[in-house]
């Protein structure tokens, strides 16, 4: 079992939760905490909110993205649109100022927290660890460098609760900004995911995810790097939950570089999609409620 390290508001040590290797963790009942609901705002139907970021080596992004979501936040709040949000900054043993940064966020906001890894678990045991920790209704899963206006986080929130789907899956309107060689690379890998998988996704790795926690009791993670992505939006599919698909403006990284595209990054996604295809497509739905 890999160990983690929470930060929170009050505890400048932090302590460790649970985060499986093999899978979404589970945390026991005691250690699941939820912000107090108003009358009004059971009432309403209104969630809690939970983003994260899955965070490595991102010190010029740790402050900008953590305030972009607040902004947002308090407007829902405001609003009615949430009964009360969370921000949790999952940092990947980062070797840079992140983790600096990403306490002193938690320190001075009780809606900010920060889970540190002991080891560098790359973006599927980052994934795993969010949405295992996530304490929210409903968990936004996105990236650092802010690859669409948070904006549409509450067209996201609106259109779950209107539909009554259990995961939203943005798909990016024009990606050429981040150039056409990496877009050729994407438009293959979404096609040959279609292919295998027999899934409907529009842009499958997507750093915009916004899905209810209930669906982790049946939707157990496995893999440990990028091919995280696919495999959240096929099990899930194929599970037999509700998916939503919506088109969003994109804007590349300016700050720093990302690593998505490199030869090994693509060589662990092609090895954990053959390992994991046949498991995925073996799946059956669920016996849904309602």
């Amino acid at each position: 079992m890999a160990g983690v390290v929470v930060s929170t508001p009050g505890d400048r040590t932090g302590h460790r939760a649970a985060a499986a290797g093999g899978g979404c963790a589970r945390r026991p009942s005691d250690q699941v905490r939820r912000y107090p609901r108003s009358v009004t705002d059971a009432a309403r139907g209104a969630d809690v909110l939970s983003i994260f970021f899955p965070m490595w080596n991102e010190e010029l992004y740790v402050e900008r993205a953590v305030d972009a979501a607040r902004k947002v936040c308090e407007v829902m709040l405001a609003e009615g649109e949430i009964a009360d949000y969370e921000l949790l900054i999952v940092d990947d043993a980062s070797t840079d100022r992140t983790p600096e940064l990403a306490d002193k966020l938690a320190a001075t906001d009780r809606h900010v927290r920060v889970i540190h890894h002991e080891r560098n678990r790359k973006l599927g045991g980052s994934l795993k660890t969010g949405f295992a920790n996530a304490r929210g209704d409903v968990v936004l899963y996105t990236d650092a460098d802010l690859p669409f206006d948070m904006q549409e986080i509450r067209r996201a929130v609106r259109l779950l609760r209107e539909y009554d789907a259990d995961m939203v899956s943005a798909y990016r309107l024009d990606r050429t900004g981040e150039g056409y060689l990496r877009a050729v690379y994407t438009f293959f890998y979404n096609l040959m995911i279609r292919w295998m998988f027999r899934v409907k996704a529009r842009d499958i790795n997507f750093a915009f995810k916004l899905c209810r926690k209930r669906i982790f009791e049946s939707v157990h993670l496995v893999s440990e790097g990028s091919f995280i992505d696919a495999e959240l939006f096929i099990r899930t599919s194929n599970l037999g939950y509700e998916i939503l698909q919506i088109g969003v403006d994109y804007f590349p990284r300016t700050r720093g570089e990302s690593t998505l595209a490199s030869p090994a990054i693509i060589k662990t996604i092609l090895r954990e999609m053959l390992e994991l295809r046949g498991e995925l497509k073996s799946l059956q739905p669920v016996a849904l409620d309602g």
